[in-house]
C-alpha cells in the first residue's frame, strides 16, 4: 500500500478528537492524525505542540505529564521539576499541548509520560506550533543520553514509523503489518508492548497477551516460564511489516544479475519477468524461483542476486541436511528442550517478515525420513497463506517471503512442491562463456584474493584451452577457479623463491602442472 499522506493543516476539526469522561473538557485535547511516512521530519512530524508561552528551541528537554488524558508536553529545560500536571513547586505553568499527535505513537506518548521519562524533543517552530521529529531518552538535567533507555525508545520509534496507523477494530485472526535490537528481558518485551503492540500482526497481539498472562502464572513451571519468555522473545525481535514492496529499477536490476553471472541471457532474462511484475502489483509474485541446474553454475549466487534486486534480507536452508520435518516446524513447548523451527529461526535471525528465504539443494532433502519428506513441511510456507510453529504457537505470516530454491535434479522434487515455484532451468556454460569467465572473472578474481598485480601471472590461449580440456567432462566454473588459483600460487611460489619478476603460462607448462 502507498503512504497515505494527511496535510496536517487539512485535517477535519471534528474527525478523531480525543475524548472521553476522563478529559477535562476545558483542557486543550489532541488531534489524531493518520499517516503513512516512513521518515520523520517537521513536515512529517511525531506530533506538533502549542506555544502560546513561549517559541521553544530547537531541542527542548522536559517530561510528558497527564498522561491519562495525554495531553501535553513540560519543558523544564532540564533545570526544575514538574508535578503529574505540568507545574513546578512554585506552580508554573511548564506545558505546551499537543495538538496534533501521529496515531502510530499515542502509546509510545502514553508509555513516556506514564513512566515520567525525561526526554529531549528535536522540532521546528512554524505556524501550526512546534513539529517534533525526533524524542531522545535524556537524564533529567537534559544534558547526556540515557543509553539503554534511549536504544530501547530507538528501537520503538523506528518499528512505529515503519509500521501503518492501527484500525481501531478489535484484534482478530486477520493480519495487519509492523535496526534489528534485541528485546533480551522481560520488562524490556513488556515496554514493548505497551508501546508498540499495534505494529503485530492483530493474530499476535491477543497471542502476546497470552504469553505475558502464562509467563506471570505462578501455576507454571520455570520450563513452560522460559519456553514463553524465549518465543515471545523471538516474535517481538521481528519487524513485521506490510504487503507493500518498492518498485524495482529494472536497470538496476539487470546490473546486479550481470555482476554476479556471465552470459546466460535467457535465464536472467526469465528472472527479470518474473520479479519486475512487483512494479505493477507491488505485491511479490505468486511463485518463488526454483533455479534448477547441474552444479557449480551460481545457482546460488543468482538467489542471492534476486535478494539484492529485491532490497531484502535473506536466509538460507540446506535442505540435505534436513532430516525430520520437526526441523522446520519447531517442537512442542511439552518437551524441556523444545525449540522452535528453522523457518522460525530464519525470521527471527533476519529481525524482518520480509526476507528472501533460499532453499538450498531442495532436491536433496530425506526422502526416507520415518516422519517423511522434510520438504513437504515448506508447503504452507510456499503458499503465502501462513504456516504453525509448533514451538511458537501462532500462525506466522509469510506474505513477505520471497523463496528461491536451487536443485540439481528436478526428478526428485515432489510434484506439490514443483507447482508451488516458477522454474528455471540453467544450462551448463558454452567452452567459449568458460574461457571468457577464467579470463574475466575467475583469473581476476585469485589475483586479487591473493594480492597479486596481473601482470605478475599471465596465463595465454594456448594454456586456457589446456585447462578447458582437462575439466571438459564438468559442470559449472568451480574448476575454473581452483585451476586458476593453482597457477596463480606456482606463480607466486616462483615470484618469491627465484626472483623473476611475473611468470607466463602457456601450453606446455599449464598441462605440465596440472595433469
Amino acid at each position: 500500500m502507498a503512504d497515505r499522506i494527511f496535510d496536517f493543516n487539512k485535517i477535519d476539526d471534528n474527525k478523531d478528537q480525543i475524548t472521553g469522561s476522563d478529559v477535562d473538557s476545558s483542557l486543550v485535547t489532541w488531534q489524531i492524525v493518520e499517516r503513512d511516512d516512513k521518515e520523520l521530519s517537521a513536515d512529517c512530524p511525531i506530533m506538533i505542540l502549542s506555544e502560546e508561552k513561549e517559541k521553544l528551541p530547537k531541542h527542548v528537554a522536559g517530561v510528558f505529564v497527564n498522561p491519562v488524558r495525554g495531553t501535553s508536553f513540560a519543558y523544564t529545560e532540564g533545570k526544575v521539576e514538574a508535578d503529574v500536571s505540568g507545574k513546578d513547586k512554585d506552580g508554573r505553568d511548564l506545558n505546551h499541548h499537543i495538538l496534533k499527535i501521529d496515531k502510530r505513537f499515542i502509546d509510545l506518548e502514553k508509555w513516556l509520560g506514564e513512566n515520567h521519562v525525561s526526554v529531549r524533543l528535536s522540532g521546528e517552530s512554524r505556524e501550526e506550533g512546534y513539529c517534533v521529529y525526533k524524542i531522545r531518552a535524556v537524564t533529567p538535567d537534559g544534558k547526556n543520553i540515557q543509553s539503554d533507555r534511549d536504544s530501547f525508545l530507538q528501537l520503538i520509534i523506528e518499528r512505529l514509523k515503519e509500521s501503518k496507523a492501527p484500525d481501531d477494530e478489535e484484534p482478530n485472526d486477520e493480519m495487519t503489518e509492523v535496526g534489528h535490537q534485541d528485546l533480551r528481558d522481560i520488562n524490556s518485551m513488556l515496554n514493548f508492548l505497551a508501546c508498540a503492540k499495534k505494529t503485530l500482526p492483530k493474530n499476535m497481539q491477543s497471542w502476546a497477551d497470552r504469553n505475558i498472562d502464562l509467563i506471570r502464572s505462578k501455576t507454571i513451571t520455570p520450563e513452560e516460564r522460559r519456553h514463553a519468555e524465549r518465543a515471545l522473545q523471538m516474535v517481538l525481535n521481528i519487524q513485521w511489516k506490510g504487503e507493500y514492496f518498492a518498485a524495482i529499477d529494472p536497470v538496476r536490476a539487470r546490473q546486479i544479475l550481470d555482476e554476479e553471472l556471465y552470459g546466460l541471457e535467457r535465464v536472467k532474462q526469465r528472472i527479470m519477468e518474473t520479479i519486475i511484475q512487483i512494479n505493477r502489483t507491488h505485491t511479490l509474485p505468486s511463485y518463488g524461483l526454483l533455479l534448477a541446474g547441474p552444479a557449480g553454475i551460481g545457482k546460488s549466487q543468482l538467489a542471492y542476486a534476486v535478494a539484492r534486486i529485491l532490497r531484502l534480507p535473506w536466509t538460507s536452508l540446506d535442505m540435505s541436511a534436513i532430516h525430520d520435518s520437526e526441523a522446520l516446524t519447531g517442537s512442542p513447548r511439552v518437551y524441556a528442550n523444545a525449540k522452535a523451527g528453522r523457518i522460525m529461526e530464519a525470521f527471527s535471525q533476519s529481525g524482518s517478515s520480509n526476507i528472501v528465504f533460499i532453499i538450498n539443494e531442495l532436491d536433496k532433502a530425506d526422502q526416507n525420513s520415518i516422519n517423511g519428506n522434510p520438504a513437504d513441511a515448506l508447503l504452507t510456507l510456499l503458499d503465502n497463506i501462513g504456516y504453525t510453529d509448533n514451538y511458537i504457537e501462532c500462525r506466522i505470516p509469510t506474505n513477505g517471503v520471497y523463496p528461491v530454491a536451487t536443485a540439481n535434479d528436478k526428478s526428485r522434487i515432489s510434484d506439490p512442491l514443483m507447482s508451488r515455484f516458477a522454474v528455471i532451468d540453467i544450462p551448463d556454460y558454452t567452452p567459449d562463456e568458460k574461457k571468457i569467465i577464467f579470463q574475466k572473472f575467475s583469473l581476476p578474481k585469485v589475483l586479487k584474493r591473493m594480492g597479486m598485480r596481473p601482470e605478475e601471472c599471465v596465463v595465454d590461449d594456448r594454456a586456457i584451452s589446456v585447462i578447458l580440456e582437462k575439466y571438459r567432462d564438468t559442470t559449472g566454473c568451480r574448476d575454473l577457479e581452483q585451476a586458476a588459483e593453482h597457477l596463480a600460487a606456482n606463480a607466486l611460489y616462483q615470484i618469491e623463491t627465484t626472483g623473476v619478476d611475473a611468470v607466463t603460462f602457456d601450453a606446455h607448462t599449464t598441462r605440465r602442472l596440472l595433469f
